[in-house]
């Protein structure tokens, strides 16, 4: 695997308060359980399909449950030329700093 951009829960979390976009690459049951409200969801296997809906000029933070399978998503994205980074930790990262998690109705999530 090339070299990716990586960013931590900090740098992450003041990325998407500047306008930058998450996307979960879980699986439907992962995302059903919990994810950060306002993310959007392309399960890992549906990306390479779907990259070119993606706008390249904006900045998009990947995150899986603890950072493998979005590490796989970052790279596809920025070969794409999409200015990605991975979420280092994952959604377990994201819920261990106390960060929302939440579910499709609003209810508090779970990371699973």
């Amino acid at each position: 695997m090339a070299a990716i951009a990586e960013v931590d829960v900090s740098a992450a979390h003041a990325a998407l308060d500047a306008g930058a976009v998450l996307l979960d690459v879980r699986e439907p049951e992962e995302w059903a359980a919990g994810h950060v409200p306002g993310a959007r969801h392309v399960p890992l296997g549906q990306l390479p399909g779907r990259l070119a809906e993606f706008d390249t000029s904006a900045r998009v933070v990947v995150v899986c449950r603890s950072g493998h399978r979005s590490a796989l998503a970052t790279e596809w994205l920025a070969a794409a030329g999409v200015d990605a980074a991975n979420l280092v930790g994952g959604m377990q990262a994201w819920a261990g700093a106390g960060l929302a998690v939440a579910t499709d109705d609003g209810r508090s999530g779970q990371v699973i």
